[in-house]
C-alpha cells in the first residue's frame, strides 16, 4: 500500500563523500518489510510438518531424550515392580507420545486419515501386548523423524525467505534538509533515500545525486552491474556497489518491481498443485490400506505381533510430506534462477509441457533493429552511403531513420541537415541536401521516382528491412538494418530441444525474416505475418490436439496467446500487460532461465512419482513380510522411518543452495555494515 508523503528536495550538488558522510547508518539489515511481505506466506499445508520456521528446540530434544531413557531403561528392566505393565514405558510413551496422540486426535475429530493416527494405534496396541519396548522405539523413530522432517521444510522455506528478506529495514532518508533513519514501513512516495556502497535499495525510483554501478540482477537479470547517475532508474531489490546514492523514492513496499516478484513467489507457496492434492488423498488411502491388511492379517492369523507389524510398516509419509516439499524447493530454487512461477500447478503443468511455442521480437531477437552492413553500388563507398542516408533521416520520427542517425554519429560522420524534408507513409524519405534530392525508403520508392534498384540487391539478406538509398537520381546502395538475435537463445533451444520438447516460431514479422531467424535457431515449424487472434488461435489449436503448450512471449499483442497455452511465460523485460497474464515471469531476458526452469520442473515430477511408486512398492513388500510374520513390530518401524526419510530427503535435492555470486554479495553486504557500524 502506498503511503502519501511530501518530497523534500536535495541540494543541486551533492558528492559520493557527502552522501556517504551525511546516511547516519548502512541500509542493510536482514529483513524487509516483514509484516507486509510474510504476513501471508506460512499457509503452505503439511501433513506431517508444522507450515511455520521449524527450529529444533530444547523440548523436543529433551522429549527425545527421555523417550531414548525410558527404552533403555525398560531394555534392561531397571524398575519393573508390575508384571505385565512397564511403569517406565507407560511414563515415557505419555511423555514422547503426546505430540503423536495429540495430533492423531485433531486429525481423527477433522475426519482426516494421516500416519499419525495409523502410528498412535501401533504404539497402543504394541503398549497392550506389554511391548512396551517395541512401543517407545516406534515413538522415538516417529519423534525423530518429525524433528528431521521439521527442519528439511524449513530449509526449503529459508530459501524461499532469502528471496523476501532481502530488502532493508531500516532506511536513510534526508527530510527538511537533515538526514534521518527510519524504519522501511515508514518511507512515503517522494522521500529522498540515501544508499551507501554495498547497501540494498528499497524503492523504485530516479537517482537525484551520485554516481555508482547497480547490480540490479535480482530484479531484471542482468548480468553485469549498471552505471547510474542523475536521472537514471533503479529497482528495489539491486545492490549499490560502489559509489553512495540518493534516490527519489517512486515506488514503495509492495508497489515496487520487486515487491511484485515478492507476492508472485508468496502466492506460489500458497498454492497447491494438483498432484500435492493427489498425495494428500493417496496418503489416505495408504493408511485405510494398512488398517484393511492389518485386520485381515489377524482373521487369517489370530497374531497380534504379525498384525501390529503390518500397522507400522506402512507408510505415506514420504508422500505426503515429500510432494510439498519437492514443490517448495522447485519455487525456490527457479526463483534463485531468476524464473518466478506464479503456483504449484504452473510447476507441475512445467513438467509436462511437450511443446514450447515462442514469439520472435523481443523473445528470441533484442526486439531493436540495428545496422548489420552497408552494400554501397559500384564507385561508391561505405561512409558516403550512411552519411547520406543518415542526413536524409535527421528529422525522421521512424524508428529504423533513428537507427541510421544513431549509427552514423557513434561513428563520428558529420551530417548536414536536410534542406527540404518529406515523409511518404508506407515508402520512406524524400529530402534535399546540397541541392540535390535524397531518397531513402523502399523500392516502390525510388522506382517512382525513376530509380533503376537491382533485383538481388537483398538477396543475400531476406531478413533485413528494405532501406534503399539513392542522391540525384543515382542509386547509391542500401543498408541492412535488422534485429538480432539474443546470444542465449541458440543454447536455450537446443536445450528445450534435448529434452525432447517440439519448438514453435510464431511472429507477425513476414515469412522471410521469420525463417532466417528460425534457421538460425534450428526450430523447424513456423507461422508468421500472424495477428494476436492469429496467435491465440494457433495455441488453441495445439492444446485441442492434445498438446500441454508453453508461450513464451513478451508484449501486448502476446497476451492473448499467453492466456491460451496451459502455461504462459513473459520475459522480465516485456509490457505489464505480457507479465500479468503469465503464469511464469523471467527476470530479464535470457532464455536459458526458461530452459533451467523447464529442467526444475520435469526433475521435480519425477522426483514425486518416484516417491509415490517407492511408498506403494514399501508398504506393498512390508506388509506382506509383516503378514506372514517376518517382521517384528521394532524391525517394521525401523523400514517404515527409514523409506520416510529416504523419499524426504530425496525430495529435499531440490532445494537450492547459495551460489557462490550470493555468498559473496551477503560478504560484502555484512562486512560494508561492519565497517559502518565501527564507524
Amino acid at each position: 500500500m502506498q503511503r502519501k508523503g511530501q518530497y523534500v528536495s536535495a541540494p543541486d550538488e551533492i558528492t559520493s563523500a557527502d552522501l556517504a558522510s551525511q546516511a547516519l547508518q548502512r541500509t542493510t539489515a536482514p529483513a524487509a518489510y516483514p509484516h507486509e511481505a510474510h504476513g501471508q506466506g506460512d499457509d503452505l499445508h503439511s501433513d506431517h510438518a508444522d507450515a511455520h520456521e521449524h527450529t529444533l528446540e530444547w523440548p523436543e530434544m529433551l522429549r527425545i531424550a527421555l523417550v531414548a531413557v525410558a527404552a533403555a531403561a525398560v531394555w534392561w528392566r531397571v524398575w519393573e515392580p508390575l508384571p505385565r505393565i512397564s511403569l517406565i514405558g507407560v511414563a515415557g510413551l505419555l511423555i514422547g507420545g503426546w505430540p503423536i496422540f495429540r495430533e492423531a486426535l485433531e486429525n481423527l475429530f477433522a475426519k482426516r486419515m494421516t500416519m499419525e493416527l495409523s502410528m498412535s494405534i501401533a504404539i497402543i496396541a504394541a503398549a497392550a501386548i506389554s511391548e512396551f519396548f517395541t512401543a517407545l522405539i516406534i515413538t522415538l523413530f516417529v519423534l525423530i523423524a518429525e524433528v528431521l522432517e521439521g527442519l528439511t521444510v524449513s530449509r526449503g522455506r529459508r530459501a524461499i525467505r532469502d528471496l523476501l528478506d532481502f530488502l532493508p529495514r531500516a532506511v536513510a532518508v534526508r527530510r527538511a534538509g537533515a538526514v534521518a533513519q527510519v524504519d522501511a514501513e515508514s518511507l512515503a512516495v517522494g522521500d529522498a533515500v540515501l544508499v551507501n556502497p554495498g547497501g540494498r535499495i528499497p524503492v523504485d525510483g530516479t537517482v537525484i545525486a551520485g554516481h555508482s554501478f547497480v547490480d540490479q540482477a535480482r530484479v531484471t537479470g542482468e548480468s553485469l552491474p549498471i552505471e547510474k547517475t542523475a536521472g537514471t532508474a533503479v529497482f528495489a531489490g539491486s545492490i549499490n556497489q560502489s559509489g553512495a546514492l540518493e534516490i527519489r523514492a517512486e515506488r514503495i513496499g509492495r508497489d515496487t518491481s520487486y515487491g511484485k516478484i515478492i507476492e508472485a513467489v508468496e502466492q506460489a507457496e500458497r498454492s497447491r498443485a494438483p498432484v500435492q492434492r493427489l498425495a494428500d488423498r493417496l496418503a489416505g488411502y495408504l493408511v485405510y490400506f494398512a488398517l484393511g491388511a492389518a485386520a485381515l492379517t489377524y482373521l487369517l492369523t489370530h497374531d497380534v505381533r504379525s498384525t501390529i507389524s503390518v500397522v507400522i510398516v506402512a507408510g505415506a509419509c514420504g508422500i505426503a510430506a515429500g510432494t510439498p516439499l519437492a514443490i517448495l524447493g522447485a519455487i525456490g530454487r527457479a526463483a534463485r534462477a531468476g524464473a518466478i512461477i506464479k503456483g504449484g500447478l504452473f510447476l507441475e503443468q512445467l513438467g509436462r509441457v511437450n511443446t514450447v511455442v515462442l514469439d520472435k521480437t523481443g523473445t528470441l531477437t533484442h526486439g531493436q533493429p540495428e545496422i548489420r552492413t552497408a552494400l554501397p553500388a559500384a564507385g561508391v563507398d561505405d561512409a558516403l552511403l550512411l552519411e547520406t542516408a543518415a542526413s536524409a533521416e535527421l528529422r525522421s520520427e521512424h524508428p529504423l531513420g533513428k537507427t541510421i542517425v544513431a549509427h552514423a554519429r557513434a561513428l563520428g560522420h558529420a551530417l548536414p541537415e536536410p534542406e527540404h524534408f518529406g515523409y511518404t507513409p508506407g515508402r520512406g524519405i524524400d529530402a534535399v541536401l546540397g541541392a540535390e534530392q535524397v531518397l531513402v525508403g523502399n523500392r516502390a520508392l525510388l522506382r517512382a521516382h525513376g530509380v533503376a534498384v537491382p533485383e538481388d540487391v537483398f538477396a543475400r539478406h531476406p531478413e533485413a528491412s528494405e532501406v534503399l538509398v539513392a542522391r540525384a537520381g543515382r542509386f547509391l546502395g542500401a543498408i541492412v538494418i535488422a534485429d538480432r538475435v539474443r546470444a542465449e537463445a541458440t543454447q536455450a533451444i537446443r536445450a528445450i530441444q534435448a529434452m525432447g520438447i517440439k519448438t514453435i516460431l510464431l511472429t507477425g514479422d513476414a515469412r522471410a525474416v521469420a525463417e532466417v531467424i528460425a534457421r538460425e535457431l534450428g526450430i523447424s515449424e513456423v507461422a508468421a505475418d500472424l495477428l494476436p487472434d492469429d496467435k491465440q488461435k494457433r495455441v488453441r489449436e495445439l492444446v485441442a490436439q492434445g498438446r500441454t503448450v508453453a508461450m513464451v512471449g513478451d508484449g501486448i499483442n502476446d497476451a492473448p496467446a499467453l492466456i491460451e497455452a496451459q502455461v504462459g511465460v513473459a520475459m522480465g523485460s516485456g509490457t505489464d500487460v505480457a507479465r500479468e497474464s503469465a503464469d511464469v515471469v523471467l527476470l530479464g531476458n535470457d532464455l536459458l532461465k526458461f530452459a533451467d526452469t523447464l529442467g526444475i520442473a520435469r526433475r521435480t515430477r519425477r522426483i514425486i512419482w518416484a516417491n509415490f511408486v517407492g511408498t506403494i512398492g514399501v508398504d506393498a513388500v512390508g506388509i506382506g513380510l509383516a503378514a506372514f510374520g517376518l517382521l517384528n513390530p521394532l524391525l517394521a518401524a525401523f523400514i517404515h522411518v527409514a523409506s520416510e526419510l529416504t523419499f524426504i530427503l530425496n525430495s529435499a535435492r531440490l532445494l537450492p543452495s547459495r551460489s557462490r555470486e550470493e555468498k559473496q554479495t551477503a560478504e560484502l553486504v555484512t562486512g560494508s555494515s561492519s565497517a559502518q557500524a565501527r564507524t
